[in-house]
């Protein structure tokens, strides 16, 4: 069943003194920047990933200045063109 409010009580809001507001701690002020996730995949993994990149990625990772990258392409490329 519901009960109509008959009287209402108001407060009034209290304001803090100058006291209560201190500045915080110039630690708090700069919170650390988070340290950066890494991702470490063991040797298996990563001739694993090697052998299944496509040549599109190959090329790419190549032409970004990756070493192991470039010596595939080339290898690829003298297979391709045997000197005969």
């Amino acid at each position: 069943m519901v009960h109509p409010i008959s009287s209402a009580t108001q407060v009034a809001a209290v304001q803090p003194s100058t006291a209560a507001r201190q500045p915080a701690p110039a630690a708090a002020a700069k919170p650390q920047a988070p340290a950066p996730d890494t991702v470490k995949i063991s040797v298996a993994a990563q001739a694993l990933q090697e052998l299944t990149e496509t040549s599109v990625q190959t090329g790419q990772e190549a032409r970004a200045g990756d070493v192991q990258a470039i010596k595939l392409q080339a290898k690829e490329a003298a297979a391709q063109n045997p000197t005969k």
